[in-house]
């Protein structure tokens, strides 16, 4: 019989959005309402949740994880929301504490 971790409802990731950028960046802390945030900056605009859809994406690829494995959770009209990461994985955390934070903290 093989014993599998339960279930955990996911990974909450603050986030700050920059709307409009010249190309997509996935770096850098801000502090926001929900905490300190990863900011992704995305060249889609603030428009018809274009913007949101492009953060959900770049942030997957940045995690290493599905796009699916991500969804919003709060501030769909917001700069600053909260999406939820339901993936396998121990390393999620620590890779989502470098690009916030630097390599250089620990």
């Amino acid at each position: 019989m093989v014993n599998h971790p339960p279930k955990s409802a996911g990974l909450s990731v603050a986030v700050r959005v920059r709307p409009g950028a010249g190309r997509t960046r996935v770096g850098g802390r801000y502090e926001g309402p929900h905490g300190p945030a990863l900011i992704v900056a995305v060249g889609a605009p603030a428009v018809d949740g274009k913007a949101t859809e492009a953060v959900r994406r770049a942030l997957a690829d940045a995690l290493g994880v599905r796009p699916a494995a991500v969804a919003l959770k709060l501030g769909a009209t917001s700069r600053d929301k909260v999406f939820t990461v339901t993936a396998d994985g121990d390393g999620i955390p620590a890779r989502l504490v470098t690009l916030r934070d630097g390599a250089g903290s620990a």
